[in-house]
């Protein structure tokens, strides 16, 4: 059995989905009721509880961990959720980290991201630590702004990161649930290219086959929105990188081309099957 937290997610969905189809037992966790692919357990749990957690971890052999925002914030401890796994037998994890731990290790959410992987690399289990950089599918939160007034707004427009497809990590951290090769493994996860968000409104209009078009916006603008949706202090993390990248920011990784055998996917890519979304 392995248990997928965050499934209903632009990761844990097409993770879930591929171990499925695989012929794996799946447990997927989420926070409200939701439907999952056939075959599928689904338990609703809030990670924030880990006693909650408890019910789909039974029987389980291995555990993808996924934190939402909300377990960033001050108080929050995603440690003991790796407490829990251990002492109900689990016997690897796969956590979900950030490229920023590596980058920009002094930031407050990326001190405590730091943290749990050395939590995980200490805790006596197998483990593999994935660290994405930006993923494609932010670009949603311009969704109805597209639909509605054929806008994209977002701040920086000429400043990018190569950006990856979620359904890329999903395939990697399947690889690494699945096989002992990838064992004490840290993988950084990029997209093919550094993409601007005004290179992204492009893109999206190609594929509507329509014009949209570019606003850019302040940074306390950016902010504004964010944080209805996250601590600020993790959209502060996130602005500081979109703003002024680093060298090692910039870089595109080999990583999924190391673990899956080919080259990651195209912004393009994830807006062609994205794209009814945004009509």
């Amino acid at each position: 059995m392995i248990v997928v937290t965050g499934a209903t997610g632009n990761v844990g969905r097409p993770l879930t989905e591929s171990l499925a189809v695989r012929g794996q037992q799946v447990t997927a966790v989420s926070r409200h009721a939701a439907t999952v692919p056939e075959g599928v357990r689904h338990v609703v749990a809030d990670l924030a509880e880990p006693a909650g957690l408890e019910p789909a971890l039974d029987g389980a052999k291995a555990l993808f961990l996924l934190l939402s925002g909300d377990l960033h914030a001050a108080g929050a401890n995603p440690a003991d959720v790796i407490g829990l796994a251990a002492a109900r037998g689990v016997r690897r994890v796969v956590l979900l980290s950030s490229l920023g731990v590596a980058t920009r290790p002094f930031g407050t959410t990326r001190i405590a991201m730091r943290a749990l992987e050395d939590v995980l690399r200490e805790s006596g289990l197998e483990w593999a630590i994935l660290r994405p950089g930006g993923f494609a599918s932010n670009a949603l939160w311009w969704a109805e702004s597209v639909r509605t007034r054929q806008v994209v707004a977002a701040p920086f427009g000429d400043t990018g990161v190569p950006i990856i497809d979620p359904a890329d990590i999903a395939e990697v951290a399947a690889a690494c649930l699945l096989d002992d090769v990838h064992t004490g493994a840290v993988y950084e996860l990029t997209g093919p290219e550094v993409i601007t968000p005004r290179r992204q409104a492009e893109a999206i209009a190609d594929a509507l086959g329509s014009p949209v078009r570019f606003h850019e916006l302040t940074r306390e603008e950016a902010k504004a929105g964010m944080t209805r949706s996250m601590p600020g202090e993790l959209a502060d993390d996130t602005l500081d990188i979109l703003s002024s990248p680093r060298p090692a920011e910039l870089r595109v990784s080999p990583d999924v081309e190391r673990v899956l055998g080919r080259a990651p996917r195209s912004f393009a890519d994830w807006t062609a099957r994205n794209i009814a979304a945004f009509r």
